[in-house]
């Protein structure tokens, strides 16, 4: 019998403290009034790489190749700043909280792209963006306020994280929202 597909992505957690759940909530309370699905807190994190449909046959070959990712990547700080939103302001879909750019996670997240073309997962077309998905936007009722809301927030210090390793996550949809579990867990 054929063993449904998984979807899996790697990522850094991430753990919100108060500046960050502050804001978070700030704008998830100021934007109720909108059609937006919120990633809920225990689930933020950064994504380094989405693999997406995998054949669970391909999992263990995954798991090795992404233990020689740590090689020469040092623990980080990761610096959580800015807000912002991907699409266009006539039409925004995802409302994100930014990276400032860093080295060592830019290292990071391409020693996982070249890993896992070794097993036979490609590189993604597009660079790598860093950002926190906080909401996935299906509709906003009031297009000005929400830019207005946003302008004020698109330049503000939301967390400081020491960055110590990364992990393989499957996702499973599920009616609520999804549900992660971890595959793999890899330190450096």
């Amino acid at each position: 019998m054929d063993m449904e597909n998984m979807r899996l992505f790697v990522a850094i957690k991430i753990d919100p403290e108060e500046q960050f759940r502050n804001t978070y909530g700030f704008l998830r309370q100021a934007l109720d009034f909108n059609i937006i699905k919120w990633v809920e807190l225990e689930n933020i994190h950064l994504t380094l790489k989405f693999i997406g449909d995998t054949s669970p046959e391909e999992v263990p070959q995954i798991i090795e190749a992404l233990s020689g990712v740590c090689e020469g990547i040092e623990p980080f700080r990761l610096e959580i700043a800015n807000t912002g939103v991907f699409g266009s302001n006539y039409n925004p879909k995802v409302i994100w909280f930014g990276i400032t750019p860093n080295k060592m996670l830019q290292n990071l997240a391409q020693n996982v792209s070249s890993k896992l073309e070794t097993v036979g997962i490609l590189g993604d077309r597009q660079n790598f963006v860093p950002h926190l998905t906080i909401g996935r936007i299906r509709e906003i009722k009031d297009k000005k306020y929400f830019q207005q809301l946003m302008g004020r927030f698109n330049e503000v210090e939301i967390q400081s994280q020491t960055v110590t390793g990364f992990t393989l996550y499957e996702s499973i949809l599920k009616r609520e929202g999804p549900q992660y579990n971890e595959l793999g867990a890899y330190l450096f």
